[in-house]
């Protein structure tokens, strides 16, 4: 019971459907009474006050206070601005009525208030379920199949010199769909107090004799939580096409806690950039079949976890040869004036030398790949990341950059951000045949 509650879907139907035909009933029904001039004028007066406080908290908290870091989409103002007026109406209905009413008015505040906090959700569209909302998973350990013996090793008789597309022959045991789960990452050398790993293995990953596979470790936003819901998704429809061949998919926590940014740097807020580096990444290599060449390996995010990708793959091209940057911060803290103060104690060198273009421009990179994607209208992250894939071109980078249309700062970005990334790297991977 409790599983099936966390798996539920709070985006698409039946339950955002569900809650707004709830939330509409009720409304009409507070407002349907005896149409008396006062009551007229009462109920007009508290649905427009309701929302202008909307209107009002919304422009203090994201054009004054700049609390989440970028601009809302209209959609979501509107989901705010009615879900404040739908509880001023219930409030008004809390005067002068009977008890039923009065009952009846403060049930409503609560069911309004979800839905529209469930309205925003789905206008943003990154926590599909009750899990990926509470920042908790439901999923099952995964069984990596690696043992105490030492690495598990590949089917020697596939040719590494060959790409996989031409050499992989998928067995008549292949599994139809990757297996998600979680996976245990010690941080013994970090002490990093990262929250629970997720990672997907391919269906060319799950059976007896396995090839080599490419690795993503792939990074969430702030606020966020480790989840690869919508990768699984479209990495499964690409397996089913290429004979069950995909990566190794590593989702680890760069947080801790949500709702702070440790900017993926060793600082007093935690050494994120060890635990990554000398945790996640030689764990990865010692329990799953992987290839140890930089250009099978990728870091990926999107937003806080975008900026943190490009600044792995500008910093360790030796490593990720590869880096998916989508709708990335610019640089680490730009959203927080304090950064300079509270973390490199006002140095401004120390503090723009961790700074991917800062990195770029004075790295060299005989054979690194970075993918730049962002939503074509959100204003607030298109500027930066156009400014870190110059920086890229300008450093030598093979580098890509694509405007996701239709899309703001939300889930049609990321899934538009995945697609380009599969695109440009499947072929680099040799888990397709590269296009002429």
């Amino acid at each position: 019971m409790t599983d099936a509650f966390l798996s539920l879907n709070i985006v698409n139907a039946p339950v955002i459907v569900t809650m707004t035909v709830i939330s509409i009933a009720l409304v009409l029904y507070l407002l349907i009474r005896r149409p008396t001039t006062r009551w007229v004028l009462t109920a007009c007066i508290g649905a427009v006050s309701g929302a202008l406080i909307g209107a009002v908290t919304i422009l203090v908290t994201v054009n004054v206070m700049d609390l989440f870091g970028t601009r809302l989409s209209p959609v979501v103002d509107c989901w705010i601005i009615l879900t404040f007026a739908a509880v001023a109406i219930a409030i008004v209905n809390l005067w002068l009525t009977r008890w039923w009413r009065k009952v009846i008015a403060a049930v409503s505040i609560l069911i309004f208030v979800l839905t529209g906090t469930l309205g925003v959700n789905a206008a943003f569209g990154l926590d599909k379920t009750v899990a990926a909302f509470l920042g908790v998973t439901n999923a099952k350990p995964l069984d990596t199949g690696a043992s105490s013996t030492g690495r598990p090793t590949a089917d020697p008789s596939i040719d590494p010199g060959l790409p996989l597309y031409e050499t992989w022959k998928a067995p008549a045991d292949l599994p139809a769909a990757g297996s998600l789960g979680t996976v245990d990452i010690p941080n013994t050398v970090s002490g990093f107090p990262a929250r629970t790993a997720l990672a997907y293995v391919p269906p060319a990953g799950l059976v007896a004799a396995k090839p080599k596979l490419p690795v993503i470790i792939q990074l969430n936003g702030q606020p966020g939580s480790p989840g690869l819901d919508d990768p699984k998704v479209i990495l499964d429809k690409l397996a089913a096409a290429d004979n069950g061949l995909g990566p190794i998919v590593v989702n680890p926590d760069q947080l801790a806690d949500d709702s702070k940014d440790p900017m993926c740097l060793d600082t007093s807020m935690g050494n994120v950039e060890t635990y990554i580096m000398k945790d996640v990444v030689p764990w990865v290599k010692s329990h799953f079949v992987v290839s140890d060449d930089p250009k099978d390996w990728t870091i990926l995010g999107f937003s806080n976890g975008g900026m943190c990708a490009a600044y792995f793959g500008a910093k360790y091209p030796q490593v990720f040869g590869n880096f998916v940057d989508i709708s990335g911060d610019e640089y680490q803290g730009v959203d927080d004036r304090s950064t300079l103060s509270r973390v490199f104690n006002g140095d401004q060198a120390a503090y723009g030398a961790v700074w991917p273009k800062t990195i770029m421009s004075k790295t060299t990179y005989p054979d690194s790949v970075g993918v730049f994607a962002v939503g074509a209208n959100d204003q607030e992250a298109l500027g930066g990341v156009k400014r870190t894939y110059d920086a890229a071109v300008a450093a030598g980078i093979h580098a890509t950059y694509t405007e996701i249309p239709g899309s703001s700062h939300d889930n049609v970005a990321l899934d538009g951000g995945l697609s380009r990334g599969y695109d440009v790297l499947y072929p680099r991977w040799g888990l397709t045949k590269p296009s002429s």
